[in-house]
């Protein structure tokens, strides 16, 4: 039997309506971690639905570390002016600006590489890897590992999220998504640091 407290927990926990936690908490009999999981997927379903329809509103964000060398602005998309007002919209986008701040991101997706940027990295791990004395097959393997890692360091959307690794910022705008009912997109970003 779900009790109110259990709904109320899972709704701080995630900011998702009453009615959708309540649904996720009947779908796993009262177990909260799982109902979390469900609310996320049940996110990435509705943001893949919403992916498609147009983001003309939105905001310009800044951010500028206390140190005042490093500076941010990012471009945070969705489709009405009322989303992007809205509290948790603005919060998002100073969350993204942090991240930026924090993990220095070259690009926006793994899309936005440029093939010679990757073909620079390929030769470096080649190089690394050239004596090992592994056989052609498995030095393969190791070099694309070693590039997967490095687009999952250097693209903004698959890099994981600074207040929770367990999620990646592309993860936190579908749970923005999933909360806010719209299409939600980084448009871009701009980082400085003297």
């Amino acid at each position: 039997m779900i009790n109110l407290e259990q709904i109320k927990q899972l709704r701080m926990e995630t900011d998702v309506s009453y009615t959708e936690c309540k649904k996720a908490l009947e779908e796993t009999s009262g177990d909260v971690e799982k109902a979390k999981e469900v609310l996320r997927k049940w996110g990435k379903e509705l943001a893949g639905k919403k992916a498609g329809r147009e983001a003309n509103q939105g905001v310009v964000e800044s951010y500028i570390h206390p140190n005042k060398k490093v500076g941010v602005l990012v471009e945070l998309r969705c489709e009405t002016d009322f989303v992007a007002k809205s509290e948790q919209f603005q919060k998002l986008a100073h969350e993204v600006c942090l991240q930026i701040a924090a993990t220095k991101p070259l690009f926006l997706t793994e899309d936005d590489i440029p093939e010679n940027f990757l073909d620079k990295e390929r030769k470096i791990y080649q190089e690394q890897v050239k004596d090992s004395g592994k056989p052609e097959q498995i030095i393969k393997q190791i070099i694309e590992g070693k590039l997967a890692k490095y687009k999952k360091e250097v693209c903004l959307v698959q890099q994981p999220y600074i207040r929770d690794d367990s999620k990646t910022i592309k993860n936190l705008i579908e749970e923005a998504v999933a909360k806010l009912g719209e299409n939600i997109r980084i448009e871009g970003f701009a980082r400085r640091e003297i």
